[in-house]
C-alpha cells in the first residue's frame, strides 16, 4: 500500500509517498480502507522534530473510511461499515484503530475525517477541567478546530461559554455559541466586563502566553488545563494533557456522532487536498491561520 513517511526531521519537503507492506489489525482493532485524513498540528510538530521519536515515521493521526478487516474481539462493526477514527499513520491507503465509531448518516468522508482529534481532545479537556452545568467558561483559541469543538460541546453540557480570538475570527466563534473577545494584553479586564460574576474554569486550546491571565480569571491553576503549553504550564502549575494513555476520552466519537445526528454540532472543513499534495497541507497548517479543518483525500 501506499503512506506518507519521512525518513528525516524537516520541512513539508521531507515526506514522502512510499510502499509499505499492507498492515493487519490486532486484538480489538479494525483495518481501514481510508478515504479522507486529517492534518493536525502534532502532524507538522512531530514531522520537524520538535517531539523527538525514532525515524522512518509516518504521519496522519485521524481517519475517515470503510472497514475492509476485522481483528480478533470486534463485534461492534461489520466489514463495509463506514467509520471514523483515530489511527497512528493515517495518511495511507489502509490504517488501523481501535478507536473509532460509525460515521453519522449524512456525513461524507471528508467532513468525518476532520472529527477524531478534535472531538476526543474537546470531552478530554472538559472532563479533566471539571467543567459543568451552569459554570462559566473560557475557551483561549476558540476560533481553532479544537476551541470550535470544545465550545459545541460545552454549551451542549450547560456550560456559558466565552472564547478568544482575533478580531477577524469573533462573529465566527459567536456563530459556535460562544461570547466572543479577543486575546491579548488586556485579557483579564475584558473577560470581566463580560462576566462580572467570575470564570469558573478555562481551557487552553492555543497557548500564545496566556495562562497567567487564565489562572488570574479562574483563581486557580487547578482550575485551568492546556493542549497548547507546555512550559507555560510548567511555569503556572496548570495541568497540560496530551491525550495519552487513561487520559483519552474513550466515548468522544460516538459522543461527538450523537451531537451531530441531534443537529448540535460541526466542524468546518477549510480545504482538501489529494494525499499527493500533503507537503502543502502542512505548509497550510503551520501557518496557524486556517479557518476549519485541512483533510486528505485518498482514492
Amino acid at each position: 500500500m501506499k503512506a506518507v513517511q519521512f525518513s528525516r526531521f524537516g520541512g513539508p519537503e521531507v515526506l514522502e509517498i512510499v510502499e509499505v507492506e499492507d498492515p493487519h489489525p490486532g486484538r480489538d482493532q479494525i483495518r481501514i480502507a481510508v478515504r479522507a485524513a486529517g492534518v493536525n498540528p502534532i502532524d507538522w510538530k512531530v514531522r520537524s522534530g520538535a517531539m523527538g521519536g525514532d525515524l522512518p515515521r509516518r504521519t496522519g493521526v485521524e481517519v475517515a473510511g470503510i472497514v475492509d478487516e476485522l481483528g480478533e474481539g470486534v463485534d461492534d462493526v461489520a466489514i463495509g461499515d463506514r467509520v471514523f477514527a483515530s489511527a497512528a499513520g493515517g495518511a495511507a491507503e489502509l490504517a488501523l484503530s481501535g478507536f473509532y465509531a460509525p460515521i453519522p448518516e449524512g456525513l461524507d468522508f471528508v467532513a468525518a475525517a476532520a472529527l477524531p482529534v478534535a472531538a476526543e481532545t474537546a470531552v478530554r479537556t472538559l472532563t479533566l477541567v471539571g467543567a459543568e452545568a451552569g459554570q462559566t467558561l473560557v475557551v483561549n483559541g476558540a476560533s481553532g478546530s479544537v476551541g470550535i469543538a470544545v465550545v459545541q460541546f460545552a454549551r451542549d453540557r450547560g456550560l456559558r461559554v466565552i472564547g478568544t480570538a482575533g478580531p477577524a475570527n469573533q462573529d465566527y466563534v459567536a456563530s459556535f455559541g460562544a461570547e466572543p473577545t479577543t486575546y491579548g494584553e488586556g485579557l483579564v479586564d475584558r473577560v470581566r466586563a463580560l462576566a462580572p460574576d467570575g470564570i469558573d474554569r478555562a481551557i487552553d486550546a492555543a497557548g500564545g502566553g496566556a495562562l497567567p491571565a487564565l489562572v488570574q480569571l479562574t483563581g486557580s491553576p487547578e482550575r485551568v488545563i492546556t493542549i497548547a503549553d507546555y512550559a507555560g504550564a510548567q511555569q503556572t502549575g496548570v495541568r497540560f494533557t496530551g491525550g495519552g494513555g487513561e487520559e483519552r476520552a474513550r466515548g468522544a466519537l460516538r459522543d461527538v456522532a450523537a451531537l451531530i445526528e441531534g443537529g448540535g454540532f460541526e466542524l468546518p472543513v477549510a480545504q482538501t487536498f489529494p494525499l499527493k499534495q500533503i507537503a502543502e497541507a502542512h505548509r497550510i497548517s503551520e501557518t496557524g491561520h486556517p479557518r476549519g479543518k485541512l483533510v486528505l483525500t485518498v482514492p
